[in-house]
């Protein structure tokens, strides 16, 4: 906008102020907006639609690599257990204190027989060892960065790390005794 332009529109404004002084706010305030509008607006079209698209190429989804260096039914995990046999016959009473531990402790991550924000449980001992599966409740903060299988769960389940909720090994070995149920 030119100097005389700009001196035209403070004039006309300057009168319209002066001859109708009710009007006086609202005048102010579009003089305003149309110098602001003038003065910001000297872009051409061409620079204008320049940048406006952009190529967006969508990312393949990470894929989840299945460990092929370790046999999930012959690796105990890490912590404590080292060997355990199960019974042949399940001790009820342990499965109801196991599930009473699963319903307090896992129940919010874990569903029995479908997977949820964790896996199901539902024939774990199908898939792991006793050992494996009680060092996974019972250690699951060193598993999970040191287990190969255990790396392998989190990345099935989109990197949400199991909760350590320090869990003895008494209530883990009824919590099993729980899964072997399911």
């Amino acid at each position: 906008m030119s100097f005389y332009a700009l001196l035209s529109s403070y004039t006309f404004a300057y009168k319209l102020i002066h001859h109708r002084p009710m009007k006086k706010v609202t005048t102010i305030i579009s003089v305003a907006l149309l110098l602001a509008i003038t003065a910001c607006g000297g872009e051409s079209n061409s620079r204008k639609t320049e940048n406006t698209r952009e190529s967006i190429t969508p990312q393949p989804k990470a894929e989840v690599k299945k460990s092929t260096t370790m046999d999930p039914m012959s690796s105990k995990g890490i912590g404590p257990i080292k060997e355990l046999t199960l019974a042949e016959t399940i001790d009820q009473g342990m499965v109801a204190e196991g599930k009473a531990l699963f319903d307090k402790n896992c129940a919010a991550c874990h569903k029995p027989d479908k997977k949820y924000i964790g896996p199901a449980p539902k024939d774990i001992l199908n898939r792991r060892t006793p050992e494996w599966v009680m060092n996974m409740i019972m250690n699951p903060t060193e598993m999970v960065q040191k287990d190969p299988i255990a790396k392998q769960v989190l990345a099935e389940a989109n990197g949400a790390i199991m909760a350590d909720q320090n869990i003895q090994e008494e209530d883990a070995r009824k919590i099993l005794e729980y899964f072997r149920t399911l």
